[in-house]
């Protein structure tokens, strides 16, 4: 068991989720968020702090053995926005693990954005296959990405860099019946990633075991993680419920569907 176990943004829809699920996993649960949080439970601390406030930042991760890294934006934003949320509260997450007196484990929710210009008819290696990524969000999750992998080979950080699909309790799209993620498979993940022996500093996706998924996770079969959930259950409900994309529509092209066709925005 953890003795303290931080959650960013955890007032999100996937921090929530973590909240509510991951308390047989550690002592205590430090929760972060810039508001919103509500009364803390019995085993629960809340931390108020702007991810872009280096001292604030270094002061919560300090005693953390584990971080739930769901902070930040979560969607396409100007660049002033993702810049000072994915990657300068990346930059200080991560200084605060390195000066910290406990050395965490860290669990940083990655993007399939990452990659979301490669084409749906593409399987892709997330430790081989290039990025691509589809907008400023998802170049912030490569950064963040190469971010853990200089300070694991330089100060041995341990970080599961998880390009998480389309985690929604069921998915709403033609597009996301590859990308969908369980609530439950998320969950089941975390608890991998902090329990297994020797985590290193792999990159994955974080995909349910869907019938038309486009990832391929077998270079991180070590982790011992294996979904149990997959989408097919929601096909015949989105197909009377919708007209599945034409096969010239961004949306049946890219995995990173309309993200791919989305301009540059500006404050």
């Amino acid at each position: 068991m953890l003795q303290k176990l931080l959650i960013t943004g955890a007032n999100g829809n996937l921090g929530s989720i973590c909240r509510q699920r991951l308390g047989h996993i550690a002592k205590i649960l430090r929760l972060n968020a810039r508001r919103g949080l509500g009364e803390a439970g019995p085993n629960e601390e809340i931390v108020y702090c702007d991810l872009s406030d280096k001292a604030a930042v270094e002061a919560m991760v300090e005693g953390c053995d584990g971080i739930v890294h769901m902070g930040g934006q979560a969607v396409e934003g100007s660049w002033e926005t993702v810049k000072a949320a994915n990657i300068d509260g990346m930059f200080n997450l991560y200084e605060g693990a390195r000066k910290s007196s406990v050395q965490p484990r860290i669990f940083f929710a990655s993007s399939h954005h990452t990659t979301g210009f490669h084409a749906q008819t593409t399987r892709l290696d997330p430790s081989k296959s290039p990025t691509r990524p589809d907008g400023l969000y998802g170049v912030s999750k490569v950064f963040g990405e190469a971010l853990a992998q200089m300070y694991f080979d330089k100060f041995g950080i341990e970080t599961a860099s998880v390009r998480i699909g389309s985690c929604f309790p069921e998915p709403p799209s033609h597009r996301m019946l590859s990308s969908w993620l369980s609530a439950d498979d998320l969950i089941s993940l975390i608890e991998r990633v902090f329990r297994v022996p020797r985590l290193g500093c792999p990159v994955l996706y974080g995909v349910s075991d869907n019938q038309s998924t486009w990832w391929d996770n077998s270079s991180v079969a070590y982790l011992g993680w294996r979904p149990k959930h997959s989408s097919e259950r929601f096909r015949a409900k989105l197909d009377a419920e919708q007209t599945p994309p034409h096969r010239d529509d961004p949306d049946a092209i890219y995995q990173g569907g309309l993200f791919c066709t989305d301009t540059i925005h500006e404050d």
